[in-house]
């Protein structure tokens, strides 16, 4: 054999070498690329997944309504009032449930007729909660959403401090009426007790305190007992708000009715 034939084949097989190293490179490359591919589809198909577990999982939640074999709307005035209330979280989770009220006209009869008064009219149908304190209490009636509104009176209010005996107890779920404060002149004289100011806006009691809600006692007109729908009460309580203690998403009284037992 030549020389030169000898060299002629070398080559050739470095060359089948180097052609065989190439498909092996190549052959790596796509199994590299299907590997990832498939990886990423079975990343996506994860998230697919848990987004629509989410999106289920925030479909209307309607919990703790009025048993409707025990009670019944009424077009009658009543000392038992339903708040049919609804919100949505900061997750976007919408929920709505019953607020039902008993009222105690024996205790409280001017702020249970002046409640009963705004009911049957339909005032605080589509007004909101809009001061939220949890551990202490929720707060709405107000026309204007922000704590200043009223209706077109006042009322007395019907506790000790202002000389009217009120033995209701602020204690979890008692309904109540918000006023106004003292108001004291640069001398630190009081010039107004504000005692007789409750007008339309009212609190429910979330949690018991001694420091807080029973230190209402004496000084805020309470006037019923919530029987039913404290779970309503306990979702809105824990709502995220503002510095002004006012829920970041609405909290909306859809309606106020006065029911009956069947």
């Amino acid at each position: 054999m030549s020389k030169n034939t000898s060299q002629s084949k070398g080559k050739k097989a470095m060359l089948a070498q180097l052609e065989e190293q190439k498909k092996k490179e190549a052959r790596l490359i796509w199994t590299v690329a299907i590997i990832a591919i498939v990886v990423v589809l079975a990343v996506v198909a994860v998230l697919a997944v848990n987004l629509l577990k989410k999106d289920s999982d925030k479909k209307d939640v309607i919990y703790n309504l009025m048993d409707e074999n025990k009670y019944e709307d009424t077009e009658e005035i009543t000392d038992l009032v339903r708040l049919n209330v609804s919100y949505t979280d900061s997750d976007g989770q919408k929920y709505t449930g019953d607020i039902l009220v008993q009222l105690d006209a024996d205790e409280a009869p001017i702020t249970v007729a002046n409640f009963q008064e705004l009911v049957s009219e339909g005032f605080y149908d589509g007004l909101t909660f809009h001061r939220v304190m949890e551990n202490f209490m929720i707060q709405g009636g107000d026309p204007k959403g922000n704590g200043t509104g009223g209706s077109d009176k006042d009322i007395v209010g019907e506790f000790s401090a202002n000389g009217i005996e009120n033995n209701i107890a602020h204690v979890r779920g008692t309904i109540s009426m918000a006023r106004e404060g003292e108001r004291y002149d640069s001398n630190g004289n009081v010039i107004s007790t504000g005692y007789d100011t409750a007008s339309s806006q009212f609190f429910i009691v979330h949690k018991t305190s001694t420091n807080n809600t029973l230190s209402l006692d004496g000084k805020y007109a309470a006037f019923g007992q919530v029987i039913f729908g404290m779970e309503t009460v306990d979702g809105i309580a824990t709502l995220d708000t503002d510095s002004n203690n006012k829920p970041l998403e609405t909290v909306k009284i859809n309606s106020a009715t006065f029911v009956k037992e069947k």
